[in-house]
């Protein structure tokens, strides 16, 4: 699973014009959190994230790691979410794994995406963990520079390879 940081490196109005909140993911933010990563986590954006996000991702994280799932909210309104969760090794190691960020590009700039890693941070910290991991597209240079930003070292290239089961024409006869 891949991480996306949605924030525009310049930002229309500053978070001073608006009040951000950051808490703790509740039932009733799934769906607007779902929505916004249909509209961030494109074909033709994020082809990988394309793939796997859908309803039940973000259901399986806010149940099976709901302490680790956040939202966030400027002036009351829904414009961001983080999914994480932790990882336990037999070797008694934590490790956090950031694995879904997504702001809402109106508010990209505002400080939404750096309000949301810190808060769960913070939660990595209370748990003992080792290490955060995170993971991105080679190409999403966004996301890179926000995570070096927060301190995150040695990136390395991911190579995604795909096997098409079905060709175009299956594809044109069965819709």
């Amino acid at each position: 699973m891949i991480s996306r940081v949605s924030e525009k490196t310049m930002a229309k109005n500053s978070s001073e014009d608006h009040n951000i909140v950051v808490k703790p993911m509740e039932i009733d933010d799934i769906a607007p959190a779902f929505h916004l990563g249909e509209k961030l986590f494109t074909l033709s954006a994020m082809p990988n994230l394309y793939r796997i996000w859908d309803e039940y991702e973000i259901i399986d994280f806010y149940h099976d790691s709901s302490e680790y799932c956040f939202s966030a909210f400027a002036d009351g309104k829904f414009v961001g979410f983080l999914l994480g969760t932790v990882i336990e090794k037999k070797t008694n190691r934590k490790y956090g794994y950031l694995v879904w960020t997504g702001v809402n590009k109106e508010y990209g700039g505002m400080g939404v995406a750096s309000m949301l890693f810190e808060k769960f941070k913070e939660v990595m910290v209370e748990e003992n963990v080792t290490m955060i991991i995170v993971d991105t597209q080679a190409d999403n240079h966004n996301a890179i520079e926000f995570f070096k930003g927060k301190g995150f070292k040695n990136p390395q290239d991911h190579i995604y390879l795909t096997l098409s089961l079905r060709d175009d024409n299956s594809r044109k006869r069965n819709n």
